[in-house]
């Protein structure tokens, strides 16, 4: 009874959000209003190994402003129970668990073969984390299918009905199948919502060509903080930022929309830290939207209007059609290189067009250039990084000069 009582709260409450079309005017009017959030996690409804409340927590008291939780073809619904195995390690995370939220919250049964946890649904847990302009829950779902053995995993945020696995008969079929089934759903429904590629690089599962044929995918992960994904490629294999821009290169060239690059940190692993660990905390985006609300994200992520992150925080972004600049959130004895990178009209390759070392940074167009986008390197190590000796870094999205974005 306590559960549904507080379940009844969490939709009044957050029924009183504004609708969508205040939602764009709300967001249009804000210049600098930066929500900082995760889109790809897991727990034990699949694969990760914390209960989700616990992977809530921990976003929230690190000042995140939304999540998205995003097991495997699965939603936080109904009945599953979870195994406390004897495992140390999972037997440390149910004794936190309970000493966190008490008996009466964590409900448990026992036989012969020991402890089950029953998993909290997304919509009973919700309301101890949700607050209105502080911290906002994303529906989520990692669709994950493949070919021929590859694994061709695409997220879904802001999603309502679970989309199963799909099939084809090619990588690139596979993956359309996937978005269309998304772009379908939020036809249908009216319900902001987006596709988003996963960890092309993860088990070499997905090459650059694969996303150039995409049509209706607007964003993929230039960083994910999985150990298995070789963000930066190997001998034979691009690193994601080389697809980005090749996926742009094409996607102007074929009058389609701006590929843009996320960071997440597909956090799979909470209570061991390493390079061989997926944990949570590595990659992130900074969306500037109107309010922290849904639409209000969607509809700023959709425009553009975020960068991704490992660590550096910009502000003042402005691209007014003649150049870009921002400025980079100074730390004590932090440094910071900005470079200004793209591929021109007549070119096939990504070039530096320009290299700023400070914290202030400007680019003006000169009018050859296709695109062009900014990459932000500090000489701070990253805590807990995706790879021995990383830096704390930070991407902004591409801009095609003479399009203005304020």
């Amino acid at each position: 009874m306590k559960n549904v009582v507080l379940i009844l709260l969490s939709v009044v409450l957050f029924s009183c959000g504004p609708k969508s079309g205040e939602q764009e005017e709300q967001t249009k009017q804000s210049k600098e209003n930066w929500y900082k959030g995760n889109l790809h996690t897991h727990s034990l409804w699949s694969d990760g190994d914390d209960y989700p409340e616990m992977i809530m927590d921990w976003y929230k008291s690190n000042g995140y402003h939304f999540v998205s939780l995003t097991d495997h073809n699965v939603f936080q619904e109904g009945i599953k129970w979870s195994k406390v195995t004897k495992s140390p390690m999972r037997k440390k995370a149910f004794d936190r668990y309970l000493e966190k939220f008490g008996k009466d919250w964590v409900v448990t049964r026992e036989d012969t073969a020991g402890i089950e946890v029953r998993l909290i649904t997304l919509e009973e847990y919700r309301i101890f984390f949700e607050e209105w302009g502080k911290f906002t829950i994303l529906k989520g779902e990692e669709i994950s299918s493949s070919f021929d053995g590859k694994p061709l995993h695409v997220n879904a945020t802001n999603i309502n009905t679970l989309i199963p696995e799909q099939h084809g008969n090619s990588v690139v079929e596979v993956l359309q199948n996937v978005i269309d089934e998304v772009l379908k759903q939020r036809d249908s429904l009216g319900q902001l919502m987006f596709p988003h590629i996963n960890h092309p690089n993860f088990r070499n599962a997905i090459t650059i060509e694969d996303m150039q044929q995409l049509t209706g995918e607007r964003f993929f992960e230039v960083y994910n903080g999985h150990p298995a994904v070789k963000n930066y490629g190997e001998e034979g294999r691009a690193g994601m930022e080389e697809y980005w821009d090749q996926i742009n290169l094409s996607y102007i060239k074929n009058n389609k929309p701006l590929m843009w690059g996320i960071a997440t940190d597909d956090s799979h692993n909470y209570h061991m830290t390493g390079v061989e660990f997926s944990n949570a905390g590595r990659g992130w985006v900074m969306v500037n939207a109107g309010m922290l609300y849904s639409d209000s994200l969607i509809l700023a992520m959709e425009r553009g209007d975020f960068y991704a992150s490992t660590g550096v925080s910009i502000q003042n972004y402005n691209s007014d059609g003649n150049g870009i600049s921002f400025d980079v959130i100074e730390e004590e004895g932090v440094k910071f290189v900005v470079q200004f990178l793209g591929i021109r009209k007549n070119g096939n390759q990504t070039e530096t067009f320009s290299e700023i070392r400070g914290n202030s940074a400007s680019y003006k167009f000169t009018g050859d250039e296709l695109f062009v986008r900014a990459r932000v390197i500090s000489n701070k190590l990253q805590v807990n990084p995706f790879q021995t000796g990383d830096y704390e870094m930070a991407w902004t999205q591409p801009v095609i000069p003479g399009s203005k974005k304020e």
